[in-house]
């Protein structure tokens, strides 16, 4: 990794030996001097503004499929029903900020919120790659290519990756760590989606990811096209015996499978076993860092604790929602109490594709009977219960997707808003971001950004700041070339508190 940092150790210019070496080694990437001092100026110029290193963790909450603006944090209620849609807004505690009003919970914690109104950029596709990464454009073969050499990582890996070059990476718990289970695991006949991977920084960097274990308690029908499917959906209920635990599926090698295990142990047991074997063998060192880390800590009494919501309080339980994302958010709050950096919860596709919020199809009743009262109590759970313990000025917590949905209705069945990238609503709290404050403004039917454009790459710039990183950090791809962390953007100074 380049990192152009300062040293106390300057020349007669006011330039340092480091810098000089620095400048050296970038022009083979056709880098200039200039350029150098501009990347490493713009730092300097960052960690000048407030709010620099506030937060000591981050909690990501990704709706994929993204949700409508219209029906979250930015309703246009005297635009025409075809645009409004059938669902009526209620006053919150933010002033100036009506949310729809199947989100009764969120609407008592806004004011704990900053609520961006003006997210903006050109790619109208399901871009979760684009939205989390300092990648420059997205296309629809990236999104559907994980492994694609032109992705860039994912900013949960890239806040793991730096913490282990300063020599503060965990021991006990990881510092990217992701739930409910791999992204784009659990819907059927589909290629899996790009995003959440540490793309040019390897592999030993992508996230650790649970696999949950659990039973749906309610069921309902899904559609694609003209495809329908009735399913158990966890994302509506679970049972409260449900658990996640770490994929173990990224914490063995390949060739040793549970079958080659004494099946008459626990499983922790197994890992346990396996771990001290392959600790003591030549071939535990060919293991990449992931598969060693991964199997270390699957026997981990500390990893075990911090995703053992049952441990939790029936009623602090049922505040978060009785459902996948609703546990997985406590979940989140408890990897972060126990030490780690970086949480991330995906609102994923189950089952049949098209689903998640990605709402083509049915978009009222799926908003109505699964969708906002799900986001509703788990965000609001969160918040909550993130204040009440002391831990949200430190904790940044964030509510994202792609991008947001036409404002016309379409005539789908149940009706249906397709994908819109000008214009969408974005959530944050704690960790250094202002409490009760709108930023940006949409047109009349919530279609235009017309006032303070913010684009996905601003956020990240902001996060990394809030989380104490440069955004112009530079490192280097798979040529070896020099890139920063994100690029073309800039920290939202109005989100800082």
């Amino acid at each position: 990794m380049l990192q152009i940092l300062g040293s106390p150790r300057q020349l007669c210019t006011g330039l340092t030996r480091r810098e000089m070496l620095v400048a050296g080694g970038l022009s083979l990437f056709g880098l200039s001097l200039t350029d150098v001092l501009r990347a490493e100026e713009q730092p300097r110029q960052g960690r000048h503004l407030h709010g620099f290193g506030r937060a000591k963790a981050c909690i990501l909450l990704f709706l994929y499929g993204s949700p409508s603006q219209l029906e979250l944090a930015d309703m246009k209620p005297d635009a025409p029903v075809e645009i409004r849609g059938e669902f009526k807004g209620i006053r919150s505690t933010l002033p100036g900020c009506d949310v729809c009003e199947l989100l009764p919970s969120m609407a008592q914690i806004m004011d704990r919120v900053t609520v961006v109104r003006s997210m903006t950029h050109p790619y109208p596709i399901h871009g979760v790659a684009y939205a989390t990464t300092g990648v420059p454009a997205i296309d629809v073969a990236m999104e559907l290519h994980p492994h694609d050499p032109r992705h860039w990582p994912f900013v949960g890996s890239v806040v793991s990756y730096l913490q282990a070059q300063q020599g503060r990476g965990a021991t006990e718990i990881p510092n990217n760590i992701a739930l409910p289970w791999p992204f784009s695991s659990r819907r059927v006949g589909e290629v899996p989606r790009a995003g959440p991977y540490a793309a040019f920084l390897g592999n030993a960097w992508n996230p650790l990811w649970t696999e949950f274990h659990g039973t749906a308690t309610r069921r309902m029908v899904k559609t694609l096209a003209d495809k329908t499917e009735d399913v158990l959906e966890p994302y509506l209920g679970i049972t409260p015996e449900s658990r996640f635990e770490l994929a173990s599926s990224t914490a063995l090698p390949a060739d040793l499978t549970l079958d080659r295990l004494n099946g008459r142990r626990s499983l922790v047991s197994q890992f346990d076993e396996a771990r001290r074997a392959l600790e003591s063998s030549a071939a535990s060192r060919s293991f990449d860092r992931y598969r060693q880390m991964a199997l270390s800590l699957i026997g981990s009494e500390k990893v075990r604790n911090a995703l053992d919501v049952q441990k939790e309080p029936p009623r602090l339980r049922d505040s978060y929602g009785m459902t996948v994302f609703g546990q997985a958010a406590l979940a989140a709050r408890r990897l972060v109490e126990a030490g780690c950096r970086f949480v991330t919860v995906m609102w994923d596709e189950y089952a049949l594709a098209g689903s998640a919020w990605d709402t083509h199809w049915d978009h009222f009743p799926k908003m109505k009977n699964e969708l906002l009262p799900g986001l509703d109590l788990a965000f609001s759970g969160l918040v909550r219960d993130l204040d009440d313990r002391g831990m949200l000025d430190d904790t940044l917590v964030l509510v994202l997707s792609e991008h947001g949905r036409t404002p016309k209705l379409n005539n789908s069945k149940g009706g249906g808003r397709d994908h819109w990238s000008q214009a969408y609503t974005q959530l944050f709290a704690g960790g250094g971001i202002a409490r009760g404050k709108v930023i940006g403004k949409t047109d009349k039917i919530g279609g235009a950004v017309t006032e303070r454009p913010v684009s996905p790459k601003d956020i990240l710039a902001t996060v990394y700041h809030l989380l104490g990183i440069d955004p112009h950090t530079l490192l280097q791809d798979r040529t070896n070339r020099p890139v920063p962390l994100v690029q073309d953007a800039e920290v939202v100074h109005e989100m800082l508190a």
